[in-house]
């Protein structure tokens, strides 16, 4: 069985901890593969770079030639999914939707420990959306920024524990870790607690092996039937860029909403 695992942004430091953690998670006899998409966010950290994420993602799923089993998406409440559902014919799973099921397996309520507080009400909008919000307590943010989990691994794991002890004090019994950069922290910060600590992609992988073990896949009946056949202009991006700047050599821009004048 071959999975491949997706870092929704264009950091390959997280995609090198994605991946093994997704590793560690798989059974003997499971291939992990992991890539990032070739251009977007280099962290996603709101709804703009979140929908960029999200064509960037299809962009990269469209035109990568290497055959899987399964998809796992490690973009927590990100936008995308569901494209992709539509694309490949295989299963496809996310990380938020896998941590919050698999901590419901294990406690009445549990509670999503993220990064900045802005990222609360997409997951929350997530959770809703996937019928799942309802056995949350709480979905708290550390204050640190993606891009700052990987500078200081002792520092991170010390706020993430502050943060979940929050999250516990509001009723969890089981704490999501609510970042695909958080990957790998699990076992430190359940230590800490004493109580069940979920890394979601761990939790995809599995479900992922689950799935395809059953021999199931995403249903095309009605609400993920492959896209209807029409004219897309300049799709897939990627392949109308010169070949450094798919490699996002040439193109790196920073984005200012204020002087962009948007």
């Amino acid at each position: 069985m071959r999975i491949l695992v997706m870092n929704p942004n264009t950091t390959v430091s997280m995609t090198a901890s994605i991946r093994a953690t997704a590793t560690a998670a798989a059974a003997p006899g499971t291939e992990i593969i992991a890539t990032e998409p070739l251009w977007g966010p280099e962290s996603i950290e709101g709804h703009f770079e979140g929908y960029l994420s999200a064509a960037a993602v299809l962009d990269r799923l469209a035109t990568l030639d290497t055959p899987f089993d399964a998809l796992v998406m490690a973009g927590f409440g990100e936008p995308g999914r569901e494209g992709a559902q539509e694309l490949l014919d295989v299963p496809v799973l996310d990380i938020t939707e896998s941590a919050a099921q698999m901590a419901m397996m294990l406690g009445h309520a549990y509670g999503i420990v993220t990064t900045l507080d802005r990222a609360v009400p997409q997951i929350r909008d997530r959770l809703l959306t996937a019928g799942l919000l309802q056995r949350c307590a709480a979905v708290r943010g550390t204050g640190l920024g993606v891009l700052e989990l990987e500078r200081d691994e002792e520092r991170t794991v010390e706020v993430i524990i502050e943060t979940a002890r929050e999250v516990v004090r509001a009723g969890a019994e089981v704490i999501c870790l609510g970042c695909g950069g958080m990957a790998g922290l699990q076992e430190k910060v359940a230590a800490a607690l004493g109580l069940p600590v979920v890394d979601g992609v761990a939790a995809a992988v599995k479900f992922a092996e689950a799935v395809v073990g059953l021999g199931l896949t995403t249903s095309t009946g009605r609400s993920f039937a492959p896209p209807r056949p029409k004219v897309i202009g300049c799709w897939p991006l990627s392949t109308h860029l010169p070949l450094e700047r798919a490699q996002g050599s040439a193109c790196n821009t920073e984005f200012s909403a204020q002087t962009s004048g948007i």
